[in-house]
């Protein structure tokens, strides 16, 4: 195609702008932020980032009214999910019906947006992302202040798969403050992992075993639940970001997998000058529209516009244009039958008149009815009030507990995302039990301003990266680590073996405020 697209992508660093027509880059640029006006893929200060588009706009001298935006996958979730064959007119509502089954967190906070894909007769398969309303809104408002429409909308990881040409891959997107990790099967993304990297590492080599472990983490969790076609060493590893630069740290990536690392190439074209290492997500959001050819059917099948439906422009019903033209075309044809109707009409009304005292009597029975019923309506008033007053301090007690379960909720999901993919959750009462991976075994108590988080660990270093993580979420004003103390335990082995195996470890406590 030779069609145009203008892509805009805001992370918590810069501002990333990228022109494109049919498969080739025409212009680009980025802009820095300072920090504290995005965090965690949410605008802060709207007013300050309206300045530095404008300012973007002016040196790439840029002049646009409608933009694909790009936004971060951070604090997103992501299911493939399975419904009957449904029409299209109850699909919406049977898909929010599942999406309170399977998102661990309130529809509240977050808007959905699915796309069908392929699946066997008889089923519905969807691809389903969640992701935070207040990052959403924050973006709209901040570019309709520039005067700019973001028409479509893409999550940042999504943006990124629509660059592989591979029907299995893995994609990891790093830059200094976040990272994406994607595991693209069959042409769909099937894990998707976006998280904050500490804020106090200063360069790559301080984040590289970070994003090692994390790799490691997310490969190990998709292959225990995919054990009859697990990721093997045929699997290639792209990068992208500030990683695609440091080629020195690939081989660590690899790890135990023996996977290839290799650059995420760029399906467009581009003048020397462009490093599209620094622009894939832009690249993915400009494919959204600016599609490849056919022939070439190993990019990812998942391509869903994520704007809000509140910000869809509302279609003007085609009644709505008819109707006024009909009218305009009744009128003048009634032009030439005017005549003749107002002499007849003048022989109606005198018939009519005729008939007016029955009428006038019969209306005057219908008031009396009207009066009988308003003073039974005054009858029953009083007793309403009382009603009234009963519900609404039902109502406000439902208000409140509904505000406490969604900061339990948030709190909860905080927690447990920065934890990795595999772990499990077992929910009971106010205690959630975490038992895998980082944390061997953790216990969380959430109370009012506080939560608890108590656990163990054989590794003292795992505890520590947990607690920072928690720290750089943004969720809690505080996060003490309240104690560490080493343990031992004996494990006793069979009877018939006289050795004793003895288990050490560290038991924790957090109190996140």
């Amino acid at each position: 195609m030779a069609g145009k697209a203008v892509t805009l992508f805001i992370d918590d660093t810069e501002i990333r702008l990228l022109v494109a027509k049919g498969k080739r880059v025409q212009k680009w640029a980025r802009l820095p932020l300072e920090p504290g006006l995005v965090r965690d893929g949410v605008i802060r200060d709207e007013a300050q980032v309206v300045d530095r588009l404008r300012e973007l706009f002016k040196v790439a001298k840029v002049t646009v009214n409608k933009v694909i935006a790009g936004l971060s996958g951070l604090n997103s979730l992501y299911r493939l999910i399975t419904l009957p064959e449904l029409p299209e007119a109850v699909r919406d509502e049977a898909v929010r019906h599942e999406a309170r089954r399977v998102i661990p967190v309130s529809l509240d906070q977050v808007y959905l947006a699915y796309q069908p894909l392929p699946g066997p007769k008889g089923e519905t398969r969807l691809f389903l992302a969640a992701f935070p309303r207040n990052a959403a809104d924050a973006l709209i408002r901040t570019l309709r202040q520039v005067g700019v429409d973001p028409y479509l909308i893409d999550l940042a990881p999504l943006a990124l798969c629509r660059n592989a040409n591979e029907p299995r891959a893995i994609i990891v997107n790093a830059w200094s403050t976040n990272l994406d990790i994607v595991v693209m099967a069959d042409r769909v993304p099937q894990v998707i992992r976006s998280l904050s990297l500490p804020s106090e590492a200063t360069s790559l080599s301080e984040i590289l075993p970070a994003i090692t472990e994390e790799l490691d983490r997310t490969i190990t969790f998709y292959n225990s639940s995919h054990k009859e076609n697990p990721l093997d060493s045929t699997v290639p590893i792209f990068v992208s970001g500030d990683l695609a630069e440091s080629p020195e740290s690939w081989q660590s990536l690899a790890g135990k997998s023996g996977c290839s690392v290799s650059i995420l190439p760029s399906p467009m074209e581009f003048s020397e000058g462009f490093n599209p290492n620094q622009f894939m997500v832009n690249i993915g959001l400009a494919l959204k529209e600016l599609l490849l050819e056919k022939g070439e059917a190993n990019f990812s099948l998942v391509n869903l516009n994520a704007l809000p439906q509140v910000y869809l422009p509302k279609a003007r019903p085609v009644a709505g244009i008819l109707i006024p033209i009909a009218i305009a075309i009744v009128g003048i044809g009634a032009l030439f039958y005017t005549v003749p109707l107002l002499q007849n009409s003048m022989a109606e009304t005198d018939a009519l008149r005729a008939q007016l005292p029955p009428a006038q009597r019969l209306v005057a029975e219908h008031q009396k009815a009207i009066i009988t019923l308003q003073e039974q309506v005054a009858q029953a008033e009083p007793q309403i009030k009382p009603v009234e007053a009963t519900a609404g301090v039902f109502e406000a007690t439902f208000t409140n507990l509904g505000e406490v379960r969604a900061q339990v909720d948030g709190d909860l999901s905080q927690i447990a995302s920065l934890v990795p993919a595999d772990i499990a959750l077992l929910y009971g009462g106010d205690t959630v039990t975490i038992d895998v991976g980082l944390l061997d075994q953790a216990e969380i108590t959430h109370s009012v301003g506080q939560v608890t988080v108590i656990g163990r660990d054989s590794d003292e270093a795992a505890i520590f990266r947990y607690a920072r993580a928690l720290r750089s979420s943004g969720r809690f004003s505080m996060v003490i680590i309240s104690s560490i103390e080493a343990y031992e335990e004996i494990i006793e082995e069979e009877e018939d073996d006289d050795e004793e195996e003895i288990k050490r470890g560290f038991n924790f406590t957090f109190i996140l405020k």
